[in-house]
């Protein structure tokens, strides 16, 4: 029977810090052939560029309804032989790799959405325990790491997931024209490979890992005389909110200003480059078009790639110019990539502007919660988690609810400047996170 670990968190080994991170893996994979194609398969199905921001609000819906229920609930679970956070890892990922599986087959728009929805419900269930795991299980001076290395293994599902519908033609044969349902072949065989994928690599952390009961010796009493209901979980998420650390609320801006920048990328960059540099059309030309969305594919690959390479080196710039320094020129950096996009002719120069994003994205996905982790309690890390969320879903659904209209009636449908416009955010996040981020004090090396 699991008593109540009262002692300091030991020290990991790199090998112990990998097999915990190893499921990010898996997630990324799925994930980013999601955000790869899914513009794409919408407009295979006759969806038209101005209708795309509100097909896709069900990634930063789910994100707000799915992420703080589960991180209350995972927060006041523990199973005997799962522990608290790998359960959620278990049941998200057999769900999100049905989900992967069908998402290809759709037949028509309403059902790509609809399968979305699901999609990104069951992620969502295996994602954001992930973040409080590193928390739960690292130390102050380790969780760097253990968020960088997440990074990496984000970077590298997102690299290979990015050249895997391109690989599948020049490696495989297997064909770019369309299936029964619309949707090119070598495209519905990247989604079945990428369900076994995440299925595979989320169970190796769920068996190679382990995690530490409740520091807590009361917390079996806690949790009992409180329960697990909807009502108690809504007024702790509430009562959450209403307390946040000043560090999450300084970072809340920071957050607020990022996430649109990169939803505009998800939206429009593939597509962008098939339509606009390659002169590819879904519907009357969709070989070049999906030409074009596998070289956006690509870059994007170059990308993650960039992102799995400069994980390694954060936490070097991070002993030498602090967090919030380390986050502000990586969210310059990736601003400027953005913006670049906008002015490329030559389809090969993409590779460097996403290199450029790439360096953001490694910040991205660690900086954020490394600053965040230190100041929340640890017995409700996962609400808090979910609730950090709030300030990546909530603009996301504004611009999900609202691009389409700037799309038809301001930019006139043109998806690289609206591209160019996530590439303004990101530097404005920049400067927000220069001036109002709080850096943590650190410990001198020896």
């Amino acid at each position: 029977m699991s008593t109540a670990y009262t002692g300091p968190k030991p020290r990991l080994s790199f090998w112990q810090i990998w097999n915990m991170c190893f499921g990010f893996f898996g997630i990324q994979f799925g994930w980013s052939l999601q955000m790869g194609n899914m513009s794409a398969i919408y407009e295979f199905l006759g969806a038209q560029a101005d209708e795309i921001p509100g097909l896709w609000l069900a990634a930063p819906m789910t994100g707000l309804l799915v992420q703080p229920i589960v991180g209350y609930l995972s927060d006041r679970t523990w199973h005997p032989t799962l522990g608290r956070r790998r359960p959620f890892f278990l049941v998200g990922a057999i769900l999100s790799s049905l989900a992967l599986f069908i998402m290809p087959n759709s037949s028509a728009v309403w059902m790509a959405a609809g399968t979305l929805w699901i999609l990104d419900s069951c992620i969502n269930i295996t994602m954001e325990p992930f973040r409080a795991f590193v928390a739960d299980n690292l130390d102050d001076e380790q969780q760097s790491f253990g968020y960088a290395m997440q990074s990496m293994f984000i970077g590298a599902a997102s690299f290979i997931a990015g050249f895997l519908p391109g690989l599948l033609v020049n490696w495989i044969g297997i064909s770019r024209e369309k299936g029964a349902g619309g949707i090119p072949q070598n495209i519905m065989w990247s989604f079945y490979i990428g369900s076994a994928v995440f299925l595979v690599a989320v169970l190796f952390t769920v068996f190679k890992s382990r995690e530490y009961p409740p520091s807590d010796p009361d917390w079996k009493q806690k949790r009992a005389a409180g329960g697990v209901d909807f009502g108690t979980g809504v007024r702790e998420i509430l009562q959450a909110i209403g307390n946040m650390p000043s560090a999450m609320k300084r970072l809340a801006l920071v957050q607020f200003l990022t996430w649109p920048g990169l939803f505009l990328m998800w939206f429009y960059y593939s597509t962008g480059v098939a339509a606009d540099i390659f002169g590819g059309d879904a519907q009357t030309n969709a070989i070049r078009y999906t030409e074009g969305l596998e070289h956006a594919n690509a870059t994007s690959a170059i990308l993650n790639l960039v992102t799995f390479a400069f994980s390694f080196t954060i936490p070097f710039w991070v002993l030498r110019l602090g967090k919030k320094w380390t986050h502000s020129l990586c969210l310059f950096v990736g601003g400027v990539g953005l913006i670049s996009v906008n002015y490329i002719q030559e389809p090969w120069m993409l590779y460097v502007s996403m290199s450029l994003v790439g360096i953001a994205w490694a910040s991205i996905l660690s900086m954020p919660y490394s600053l965040l982790a230190g100041s929340i309690p640890p017995e409700k890390t996962g609400i808090y988690m979910g609730v950090f969320n709030f300030f990546i879903v909530l603009p996301e659904i504004i611009a999900a609810l609202s691009f389409g209209k700037i799309m038809e009636n301001y930019l006139g449908n043109d998806r690289l400047l609206a591209v160019l416009i996530g590439g303004i955010l990101l530097c404005t996040a920049a400067l927000a996170c220069a001036l109002l981020v709080k850096d943590q004090k650190l410990k001198t090396i020896n």
